[in-house]
């Protein structure tokens, strides 16, 4: 348990930010779900339309320190190339 005035103000902190960083890697996942929706239901214009939502979201998650830079990358690939290959 914090003793400290400090380690209490850094317990109040990390609290704040956990509940920010999980309400931003949630509404993340929301946009990558519409994306494997829209793949899953076969309609191509639709799952392009939610990757570029999808593209900025995942980025702001890399800028704000949710997501690494090369996970966010990676998911992006992936999902490009499975709504690219999609005919």
């Amino acid at each position: 348990m914090a003793n400290t005035p400090q380690s209490k103000k850094r317990a109040r902190q990390n609290e704040r930010r956990y509940q920010i960083n999980k309400a931003r890697r949630s509404r993340i996942r929301t946009f990558l779900r519409k994306v494997e929706e829209a793949i899953a239901s076969g309609d191509k214009e639709a799952a392009a339309a939610a990757l570029r939502a999808a593209q900025p979201e995942l980025m702001r998650g890399v800028t704000k320190g949710v997501f690494h830079k090369n996970t966010a990358a990676r998911k992006m690939s992936r999902l490009s190339a499975r709504v690219k290959a999609m005919g």
